[in-house]
């Protein structure tokens, strides 16, 4: 494999530098640390404030079809059990196993619906259909003008923010090493190969250099000489005013998936409801592809609650308490990026997954450190290389720096 440390049966003795403090990064360094690795994060900002920090924290298995991000989803989704039993910071996760329910208010949406599900359940997802007196009961005060509805009781949220620093903690309790407004501004080469990054405060050294930036994945991957095509994707979020008990599953409409499916750089959007253990809801979701642009715009909050508004009519009298938004990291065939950079040996990658990443960290810090030590991984890691025409923009490295 080329870019890989040499295979060994854990990663002591191995020394590897993250670049990145979000959810990923808090992943990779949680399971590489208990690998036995020496770990170091860089982050240019502050842990989490990034995407992380803007997202809803959802750990999904219904809003994707049978494939390698499927099976990474259902990897993923084991793997937060475990993670849970052992960190210390149980409640920060916030863990809600609360399930998730699509809905269908067309009848050529509840055809694709159905048909959807049913591949899923090939796959060996838990789905079950709804019916109406079904449906009532699990969401009293959704609408009743709906064609088919799907239950996915696998489906979960956590705090993203609490959860990534709980990561992090667990972490620094194995040795790890986090510095913070460390921007990284180029690489170290020698013999060709990534021996580590220049940054804000100075050399740091690594065998293994991981570029889980997020967003900034592209920007990072730049500076280092060997770039990757992940484009920020723009999405919004309203929040509503604490609420009685309301809403008591992640519900969406089924053009969720289309949405995220979509490779439309202009605005998609549709309706995404869901409970917070504080009271309000959050309402979503929309994608833009528009830089990094931070306004948030009119036509997508109207288009939130136009559509949130179809599924709950009783939230046209809820105020809301305010709005944000953030940038996910977006590949062009919608597949994350995870392994070594064949271009630089030396240089992995754990990016573009878009709106997953939260609940695909786990399972990507896990095919990461399989991937290192040479284990057998549950999921090929194959689907997410680096060498795909989606991510490649350039063939061969171009290092801005060199140290010898």
């Amino acid at each position: 494999m080329t870019g890989a440390a040499p295979r060994a049966t854990s990663l002591r003795g191995t020394d590897v530098l993250i670049i990145g403090g979000g959810m990923i990064g808090c992943a990779l360094a949680d399971r590489l640390a208990l690998d036995g690795a020496s770990v170091r994060v860089c982050e240019r900002g502050g842990v989490a404030s990034g995407t992380t920090a803007h997202g809803e924290g959802n750990v999904l298995v219904s809003d994707k079809g049978p494939g390698p991000e499927l099976a990474l989803a259902q990897l993923s989704r084991r793997l937060w059990l475990a993670v849970l039993e052992r960190l210390s910071s149980g409640a920060t996760v916030e863990w809600e196993p609360k399930g998730g329910i699509v809905v269908a208010t067309t009848d050529a949406g509840a055809t694709a619906l159905t048909a959807f599900a049913d591949g899923q359940r090939g796959a060996g997802v838990r789905c079950e259909h709804l019916d109406a007196d079904q449906l009532a009961a699990a969401e009293p005060a959704l609408t009743r003008d709906v064609c088919a509805a799907v239950y996915y009781p696998e489906d979960a949220q956590v705090q993203p923010a609490g959860a990534a620093t709980a990561l992090l903690e667990s972490a620094i309790a194995a040795g790890a090493v986090v510095e913070t407004s460390c921007a990284v501004t180029g690489p170290l080469i020698r013999g060709g190969r990534l021996i580590g990054v220049q940054t804000t405060r100075g050399q740091r050294h690594a065998d293994v250099v991981i570029n889980a930036a997020g967003p900034w994945s592209g920007a990072v991957s730049d500076l280092l000489g060997a770039p990757i095509a992940i484009k920020p994707r723009r999405g919004d979020v309203l929040i509503t005013a604490p609420m009685p008990p309301t809403v008591f599953h992640k519900v969406y409409d089924a053009d969720y998936v289309g949405a995220v499916g979509s490779s439309d750089a202009a605005l998609q959007s549709s309706a995404v409801v869901e409970s917070t253990r504080g009271g309000p809801l959050l309402l979503g979701s929309s994608r833009r592809q528009c830089g990094f642009d931070d306004r948030i715009r009119p036509d997508s909050l109207a288009a939130i609650a136009r559509k949130a508004l179809r599924l709950y009519p009783i939230l046209a009298d809820v105020a809301i308490m305010r709005a944000y938004g953030g940038f996910r990291p977006y590949v062009d065939d919608h597949l994350p990026v995870i392994g070594p950079d064949p271009r630089l040996p030396g240089l992995w990658h754990a990016t573009g997954h878009e709106g997953a990443g939260i609940g695909l960290s786990v399972g990507t810090a896990q095919l990461i450190s399989s991937a290192l030590t040479g284990h057998p991984a549950e999921v090929d890691i194959a689907p997410f290389a680096v060498d795909r025409p989606a991510v490649l923009t350039s063939p061969e490295p171009t290092p801005q720096k060199a140290s010898q």
